[in-house]
């Protein structure tokens, strides 16, 4: 018999929030290997269509985004209920989303994941598990198995991982199927918004066709006669479609995971939330899962902190995807195509014309407005770092490219030298910086300026200074472990 193969952390599922976790373990020193069922990151369907501002803002502070910026599209994606909002005016660098196939995502990621080492056993699935007190023996399709310290289930919406562990899926069933595809049409129809959904251009001249169909309970494998079907009764004629590249359907279906740990198995992504793809959230808030977990889950492993870290990742991003779930429930209220409802999304699209109501809405679909629960104090707490230009000794400088590395960061803008973490300086970068000019944030606008903050790995502050060092032992041994 082989010997079991040994790793830190395993990841059943290779898709954007399995990566980017991989990614993330891998920047913070942890080995990890994901199982992954494809044989290459090729997909079959384009999936997702973009980028929201907060997770661009994520690769930039990781010192990749310019690779997805290549690639992309730098453009206006955020929407409510199809009511288009405009960022342009936010206080951030990346005041934009970004057109890019979910495919390509997955091609640059992978690409920096290559770069990074990351071990991927493809064409094998997590088929189950059994966990003791030491670690997880993680068995694979193939009849293999690995032997872990933590298994997180990345493995989508149908999870063989998060229904191993008996974590509970709840919520609400669908009420709605829509029918999506890329074809060849013998005449172009005009692009727009219609029949629940819409057409519009999609790669190497197909066309994309999103459409709601009326046979909510129907599971077998929709056809093109149903995207024939589908045109007709939106358009009157079916534009003579052809030669379809792919041929898919959802529904509305609404679930999140009760629990995002079961003992030494965690979900991210589509495993720990499913919802109905308004506002283009799903892709986005996995690859912000992965970021708020990865550095916990290392930390974990290499025994800087304590297993009890793993629990803020529940705590902090359950409610954030929960929130998700009722925004996109919502925005499929006022889709629907009757009278009385189109009626109720003119009035909606009124109120997002008006700046408080629009940059309250759209800061929450762009990711820009989570504040993590981290008691009183200043707005900035638990909240995004902003991208500061700052000046130091050594020039000038980013705040996002002190990032990169995925190393926590006090950054002192006061007197230099007037901190002394010399216990977590193994952990810790300390910075000495200047910033001229006012601080402002999505949706709150301006804020106090403060005279330190302490940065998380993922952008997020957890502490504030005054002035004085009140309270910052306290934050970085709740979040980098005793000196």
């Amino acid at each position: 018999m082989w010997p079991m193969a040994k790793h830190a952390v395993v990841i059943a599922g290779g898709g954007p929030t399995g990566m980017m976790l991989a990614a993330e373990l891998t920047l913070a020193g942890t080995d990890v290997v994901i199982v992954e069922r494809r044989a290459s990151f090729n997909l079959e369907s384009s999936r997702s269509r973009g980028l929201h501002s907060r997770t661009i803002e994520v690769l930039d502070q990781r010192g990749v985004v310019g690779r997805f910026l290549a690639e992309g599209k730098a453009m206006q994606v955020q929407a409510f209920a199809g009511v288009p909002m405009d960022i342009s005016d936010f206080p951030t660098r990346h005041n934009y989303g970004m057109a890019l196939l979910q495919s390509h995502f997955e091609r640059i990621l992978a690409g920096w994941l290559g770069e990074l080492g990351v071990p991927i056993l493809r064409e094998r699935e997590v088929t189950g598990f059994t966990q003791d007190n030491g670690g997880v023996d993680v068995a694979l399709s193939d009849g293999s198995s690995l032997r872990a310290q933590y298994l997180v289930g990345c493995d989508g919406g149908r999870s063989a991982v998060r229904k191993a562990a008996g974590i509970d899926f709840a919520g609400w069933e669908p009420t709605t199927r829509w029918i999506i595809a890329e074809v060849e049409m013998q005449e172009v129809p005009e692009f727009g918004l219609r029949g629940g959904g819409g057409i519009g251009p999609a790669e190497d001249g197909r066309v994309g066709v999103t459409l709601i169909v009326p046979d909510l309970g129907r599971t077998d494998e929709p056809t093109l006669q149903d995207v024939r079907d589908a045109l007709i009764r939106v358009d009157g004629k079916d534009y003579g479609v052809h030669s379809p590249y792919w041929i898919s359907s959802f529904t509305d279906m609404t679930r999140q995971a009760v629990a995002y740990r079961g003992g030494r198995v965690l979900l991210a992504g589509d495993a720990a939330h499913v919802h109905a793809p308004m506002g283009g959230q799903g892709l986005n808030i996995g690859v912000q899962d992965a970021v708020n977990l990865g550095w916990k889950l290392a930390q974990v492993v290499n025994e800087t902190s304590p297993v009890s870290l793993l629990d803020t990742y529940h705590a902090e991003r359950h409610p954030i995807a929960a929130r998700v779930l009722q925004n996109t429930m919502a925005q499929r209220a006022v889709g629907a195509n009757d009278e009385r409802t189109a009626a109720l999304r003119g009035i909606l699209a009124e109120l997002l014309t008006m700046d408080e109501p629009r940059k309250h809405i759209a800061a929450m679909i762009s990711g820009l407005d989570v504040a993590y629960d981290l008691g009183e104090g200043h707005p900035l707490l638990g909240r995004r770092m902003p991208d500061l230009d700052l000046v130091t000794a050594d020039g000038p400088l980013r705040v996002f490219t002190l990032l990169h590395n995925a190393k926590p960061v006090l950054l002192n803008l006061g007197e230099p030298g007037g901190f002394d973490i010399t216990p977590w300086t193994d952990r810790v970068q300390m910075i000495d910086a200047e910033y001229v000019g006012f601080w402002e944030l999505p949706v709150l606008g301006a804020v106090t300026a403060p005279t330190a903050v302490l940065i998380r790995p993922d952008g997020h502050v957890a502490w504030v200074g005054d002035g004085t060092d009140t309270g910052l032992r306290d934050a970085l041994t709740t979040w980098f472990g005793t000196p």
